[in-house]
């Protein structure tokens, strides 16, 4: 009997094959058909973007507004002529980078091991990491400067010295809510033990593993970590004000109360504002494109 005919009652080979490639089940659907949203969604996607875009909206228009009585952009340009704004804003750049580096380094190996070795300790971390949310930023602020002024003068020189190394232990701590919780949804996602072991087979360290491993799997959940952690950095007034450090929302703050700086202060919140958006959108951008090449590889 050959290949493409089949006995009787029996399939053909070539009845097979476009049986496996059309399969009978697959729905169809028309062209050029498209179901309309219900009307309480559309509601409720207007009423949302009033209520976000519109003060935005507002505060742009303001920002624009000049002390010649025109509106043009001159007020954006503060923070590039502005020597204290430059100053403060690459400081807050930095204090951003050297804890968004810190919190994964910290966070993910300790995710790994927990849920590797000591899954009952799970509870535990996330109860531990959640303090900085119950504990206001006030009473940190409060403590903290009481030690700056009573601590010995090799600790002040060491640590509260420079806004550096004075707020990146303290914005670590603070991120540790958003970021443990970012991460170990990323790693509850794969099969980490089934990773972890294969690496480990082949001879791989446990340094390798995470780093050539692990972390390529859970890539989406480190960015957002790390971009969560810059957005607190960039965003966070009290603890700096209270120890007397100027960084961007600190000088932001100061503008903004000086007489004539209102619009500048506005303007300069609408680009870090935007600044953060952009961060967030090259953070989905990268984590799809990721998503992307995983899928053709393993393909």
């Amino acid at each position: 009997m050959s290949a493409g005919t089949g006995g009787p009652g029996g399939i053909g080979g070539a009845d097979l094959i476009e049986e496996i490639e059309t399969p009978r089940s697959a729905p169809t659907r028309r062209r050029g058909t498209r179901q309309r949203p219900a009307a309480w969604r559309v509601l409720i996607f207007v009423l949302a973007a009033i209520f976000f875009l519109g003060p935005i909206a507002a505060s742009f228009k303001y920002s624009l507004f000049q002390n010649n009585g025109h509106y043009g952009f001159s007020n954006y340009s503060q923070i590039v002529s502005n020597h204290d704004l430059r100053n403060s804003l690459f400081t807050s750049l930095e204090i951003a980078g050297v804890a968004a580096v810190i919190v994964v380094a910290l966070v993910l190996p300790t995710v790994v091991l927990v849920r590797l070795r000591a899954p009952r300790l799970t509870l535990l971390l996330e109860g531990i990491t959640i303090l900085p949310i119950v504990i206001p930023p006030v009473v940190v602020a409060s403590g903290l400067e009481q030690l700056q002024g009573h601590a010995p003068t090799w600790l002040v020189s060491l640590w509260f010295n420079h806004p550096l190394t004075g707020l990146t232990p303290i914005y670590v701590v603070m991120a540790m809510p958003f970021t443990y919780r970012a991460i170990d949804t990323g790693v509850r996602a794969i099969d980490l033990r089934t990773l972890v072991d294969a690496s480990r087979s082949l001879g791989a360290s446990w340094f390798t593993t995470l780093i050539r491993v692990v972390l390529p799997n859970v890539e989406s959940a480190v960015l957002g970590a790390m971009f969560l952690t810059v957005a607190l950095c960039l965003g966070e007034v009290v603890i700096a004000t209270i120890m007397l450090y100027t960084t961007f929302p600190v000088e932001l703050v100061q503008v903004g109360q000086s007489g004539s700086g209102a619009e500048v202060s506005v303007a300069l919140s609408i680009a870090s504002l935007l600044f953060v958006f952009l961060l967030l959108f090259s953070l989905s951008f990268v984590a799809g494109r990721r998503r992307g090449s995983t899928s053709v590889r393993v393909i």
